[in-house]
């Protein structure tokens, strides 16, 4: 007897042991979902803000930002020596007007070029705009799964994954710039529109002629 007790509770302890590994697994599966999650959220953010980066670096370029003040001071510097006659001066004037507008027209551009790519950048939201504008179009909780599909189809150009969706709609959520709302098993997310107070109505004045 005592030989069957002695392996029932070593069975035990063996399906105790199983369940606890298999529980720690799962725990740890969903975290290495949730932090790599993240860091493709983090990475997206950091090529977005890169480019701003470029493209304002760009438009201070050609709007003659603090690397032209050299340029400025340069081109103002010429002061003639007091030796020198007056049509020598004449000429030099005439040399820097020409100069001037040739530096102006190169940096036209430029200037068109940055313009371009300002708008290019304006034209390509975020992830975080796009998840925004679409949940404001939605009438039902949507799931992240089902954000990803929508804008898939929309942007096919850009790679969405869910991880990086669900970790953007959190982010909305402790932000209060969404909502989280769970069904079962299943969480939907709702955009937080807050309800803006109803304009008062302009009081008219009786004008007395």
């Amino acid at each position: 007897m005592s030989e069957v007790s002695s392996n029932s509770h070593s069975t035990e302890l063996t399906s105790q042991y199983i369940a606890q590994v298999t529980g720690d697994l799962e725990r740890n599966a969903k975290e290495q979902e949730r932090v790599g999650a993240e860091i493709e959220a983090l990475q997206e953010q950091l090529r977005a803000l890169r480019h701003d980066h470029t493209v304002l670096v760009n438009m201070q370029d050609a709007l003659g930002g603090p690397g032209s003040a050299p340029e400025a001071e340069a081109a103002a510097a010429p002061s003639v020596p007091h030796q020198v006659s007056a049509e020598p001066k004449q000429s030099k004037g005439k040399k820097a007007a020409v100069t001037g507008a040739k530096k102006a027209a190169s940096k036209k551009p430029a200037a068109k070029t940055s313009s371009v790519k300002a708008s290019t950048a304006a034209a390509k939201p975020t992830l975080v705009e796009l998840i925004r504008g679409h949940l404001e179009k939605q009438n039902e909780p949507r799931s992240a799964a089902e954000i990803t599909t929508a804008l898939t189809q929309t942007h096919p150009d850009r790679s969405v994954k869910t991880t990086v969706v669900r970790t953007t709609l959190e982010g909305l959520v402790a932000k209060s710039h969404a909502h989280r709302t769970k069904q079962g098993s299943s969480v939907f997310y709702t955009t937080a529109v807050t309800s803006e107070p109803a304009p008062a109505e302009p009081q008219q004045e009786t004008v007395s002629d």
